[in-house]
């Protein structure tokens, strides 16, 4: 049977008047709320679309693998029983003493994802999705063509519209305030992502007294390492790969992205031992996933931080093609430079890493980490805790999406919990 869908929630509309928005609200919160969804379907779901995104002409999407594990039964499940606990799964009420609880979807929820990252509209729908919620998402110049891709599949493997229904995906002009305070004034929740010029104008909107909202904002991300995991010859390349596969990511673009490696100094070991596996790290990377284009903007901040290294400090050392490709830095220091993007990664030599952690002021969002003792390491995921990191993680899965994320649930902030107490129970 075919779905029928109201003009605005065509797989992804142009959205021009907040009238647009205004009519289309209350069919996505009647759907959300009248028409129960289990998680355990829209597991099924994300599963065969999981699949289906393996298909050849999706790998050129900036991300799209990683929105495939994402999509799995075997990432998303373990996510939802930490959050809400097995009964979730089904929509079941949960014992708790006398009294139950219960999962119910807040209704619609709003999403401004951030510009640089095209799959991010999605991966934002998604958590909403997983409450049984309905979505209006504001989909970014950047990352319309990805999302249309992306939906396209969702579409195969959801003929019947069980969740499609469930969604309207919007562009609009950034700069129409307009637009945004009519999209803010009509959801029960809403996930911002992005700078800080873009989060404090999305939290300015009239959103509901009632509505919740969850803000990741602008952060940055580094990794450490003692001198024992570097200096190690056998396990070095293994550390270097995966620092290289951390800063081709998304173009060392999001949050999760390494700017920084601080390295433990040894006294036998001169740290070119490592740059020269980094190095080979960063060339196989780039063969693998060879960049296909490049802002002018990028290429010439990616000169001048070459330039500026190098002309700083006459102990400084750098490593790089010709072209703007990659970029390794190596000095000395305790402080997180600006970062280039890019793929140009930073290597600072340090003496005390528990000292250059403790300098962090909260805008540090993950550390990865390759220590050989654990207790040691234990000591400075503690010292990163108390300093504003919300995810210390082994080099290699920065950009491990699950839950918490930015020191928040991903999908309990966007249902409600209710508590029943039946008549009978005696309390």
């Amino acid at each position: 049977m075919a779905v029928q869908r109201a003009s605005m929630l065509d797989l992804l509309s142009t959205v021009d008047t907040p009238q647009a928005i205004a009519e289309v609200a209350p069919l996505l919160r009647s759907r959300a709320l009248e028409e129960p969804l289990p998680p355990r379907r829209v597991l099924d779901i994300f599963e065969l679309w999981s699949a289906a995104l393996g298909a050849g002409e999706m790998r050129d999407i900036p991300g799209v693998t990683f929105l495939r594990l994402w999509l799995r039964r075997s990432s998303l499940e373990p996510l939802l029983l930490g959050e809400l606990g097995p009964e979730f799964l089904d929509a079941h009420w949960q014992q708790r003493g006398q009294a139950k609880l219960r999962c119910f979807p807040r209704g619609v929820v709003g999403h401004w994802p951030a510009a640089n990252i095209e799959i991010q509209p999605v991966l934002s729908l998604t958590c909403a999705l997983l409450g049984g919620n309905s979505s209006i998402v504001r989909v970014p110049s950047a990352a319309v063509a990805a999302t249309r891709m992306i939906i396209e599949k969702l579409q195969e493997v959801d003929p019947g519209g069980e969740i499609l229904q469930r969604v309207a995906l919007a562009f609009f002009d950034h700069d129409s305030i307009e637009m945004h305070e009519a999209m803010a004034r009509v959801v029960d929740g809403g996930m911002i992502w992005g700078g800080e010029e873009a989060v404090t104008t999305v939290r300015r909107l009239p959103f509901p007294a009632s509505a919740r909202l969850v803000v990741f904002g602008p952060r940055l991300s580094v990794a450490a390492m003692d001198s024992a995991s570097w200096s190690d010859a056998k396990e070095r390349r293994a550390w270097c790969q995966r620092i290289a596969r951390d800063v081709w990511q998304f173009d060392q673009q999001a949050c999760s992205s390494p700017q920084a490696l601080f390295l433990e100094r040894h006294a036998e070991h001169d740290p070119a031992e490592f740059v020269t596996d980094l190095k080979h790290a960063f060339e196989e990377e780039n063969r693998a996933h060879p960049r296909r284009q490049i802002e002018p903007a990028l290429t010439s901040a990616i000169c001048r931080a070459r330039a500026s290294w190098l002309v700083g400090d006459e102990t400084n050392r750098a490593w790089f093609p010709q072209s703007p490709d990659w970029t390794i830095l190596l000095g000395q220091g305790s402080e997180i430079p600006k970062p280039t993007q890019g793929r140009t990664l930073t290597v600072l030599l340090t003496n005390d890493l528990a000292e250059v952690i403790a300098k962090f002021d909260g805008t540090v969002q993950t550390l990865g980490v390759a220590f050989k003792d654990r207790s040691r390491e234990e000591s400075i995921a503690q010292i990163a805790g108390f300093h504003g990191v919300d995810r210390v993680v082994r080099i290699g899965q920065m950009h491990t999406f699950g839950s918490p994320w930015d020191g928040s649930d991903l999908v309990r902030p966007m249902v409600r919990i209710v508590r029943y107490l039946p008549s009978q129970s005696g309390e």
